[in-house]
């Protein structure tokens, strides 16, 4: 595989860190600038939302760009949103910060799909776009943990330098190992706009968006809920990181083993059992070595949906391939945004710290529920995918 898929795959990780790592940082922060937990739980989705914006905007802005050349760029937002995180004097700086680092979030992974796959030979595409993804995965398996551990030993702005000090790495081994490419090509953001019109494509991102709602409005409070309820200490959060990681590695590449297989039975099959893991986590979060095993299945399960969704809003949204996957990028954080704002808002009302997972469970029946509608649709449908006023 060419080098420039190492640079890739760096800043993939170093994404995927920053976005994540501040779930295990929840105390230390809250603690650190006098907010609650739900407050500090609301940087999540602060970051989300930066996501939701910034994936359709930066990649529309981007279009007649070069593609090394916005690669470049937004890795130089990245950078410039983890540095004022790491310097953040207050909780609304650091809010700041995070939303800009998440600017640069979607487009990046939506343009560098496409770098990644002009790489390589077209039968090798696939293999490249998922090297550039496993960037994100070992974020998840080391990074996080890694970070966290990182955080509590010398405090949480040591995370966001290191993750600074990543975003640097990635961006020199783009401007160095990246061969210099044209702007898009294809149709215009007009008619990219278009595949919008079809209603499959809006109930697939409706699918992702619930999915990952459902997800994240438990594993946002996963470091409370392990040490306030389960009885963990504080550095023991690093490992069930780690665990989470575990299953979120085997969940992925069987979710999409399964996807290949058979698309939207599998995914009927994933949020079923992802609605059921964390209805059981609602019990075994009271007990350590339950909870343990319960957090690499919910790590499993939560996972194994993203291939399969990701191929489910690529099916559906043909002609339009970038936009679609930095649409896709920001349901999953709009999922992310509104799941860690549900699961917090139960916290406040004094529900406990395994409340978040009942409101999981209920956003993953809600996803489920749109995948039915949509598999029916697919089935009462003979012609081309259904599509909203205006179109045939």
């Amino acid at each position: 595989m060419p080098a420039a898929l190492l640079a890739l795959a760096i800043g993939a990780f170093g994404i995927g860190t920053t976005e994540f790592v501040i779930m295990g940082l929840l105390p230390e922060v809250a603690t650190d600038f006098g907010v609650s937990i739900p407050s500090a739980g609301l940087l999540i989705s602060g970051y989300a939302l930066g996501v939701v914006v910034g994936a359709p905007l930066l990649t529309a802005i981007g279009s007649k760009v070069s593609r090394k050349t916005v690669l470049i760029a937004l890795m130089g937002v990245f950078i410039a949103g983890n540095l004022l995180s790491a310097v953040a004097p207050s909780y609304g700086v650091l809010m700041t910060g995070r939303i800009v680092a998440a600017l640069s979030h979607g487009a990046f992974f939506g343009v560098g799909s496409v770098v990644a796959a002009s790489l390589v030979p077209k039968a090798k595409q696939a293999s490249a776009i998922a090297l550039m993804f496993t960037g994100l995965t070992i974020a998840n398996v080391l990074g996080v943990p890694g970070g966290t551990a990182l955080g509590q030993q010398f405090g949480w702005r040591s995370t966001f330098w290191a993750v600074t000090a990543l975003g640097v790495v990635g961006l020199l081994g783009i401007v160095f190992l990246v061969p210099r490419q044209g702007s898009a090509e294809g149709p215009g953001l007009k008619s990219e706009l278009a595949v919008f019109k079809s209603l499959q494509v809006w109930l697939a991102l409706a699918m992702t968006a619930l999915g990952f709602a459902g997800v994240f409005a438990s594993f946002t409070y996963i470091a409370p809920m392990m040490t306030e309820v389960a009885g963990f200490s504080a550095s023991a959060v690093t490992w069930l990181l780690v665990l989470f990681g575990g299953g979120l590695v085997v969940g992925n590449l069987l979710g999409g083993k399964a996807a290949d297989r058979s698309l939207m039975p599998s995914l009927y099959l994933i949020l079923t059992v992802l609605a059921g893991v964390l209805v059981v986590f609602v019990f075994t979060a009271h007990a350590k070595v339950p909870s343990a095993i319960t957090i690499a299945l919910f790590g499993a399960a939560g996972f194994a949906t993203v291939a399969p969704l990701q191929k489910r809003v690529m099916d559906k949204a043909q002609g339009a391939p970038a936009l679609a996957s930095a649409a896709n990028i920001a349901a999953f954080n709009l999922g992310n945004a509104v799941g860690a704002y549900l699961g917090g808002l139960t916290i406040e009302r004094g529900l406990g710290y395994t409340a978040p997972n009942w409101v999981g469970a209920a956003l993953a029946v809600a996803g489920l529920l749109v995948a039915l509608i949509s598999g029916l649709l697919d089935r009462t449908s003979h012609g081309p995918a259904l599509v909203l006023e205006g179109s045939h």
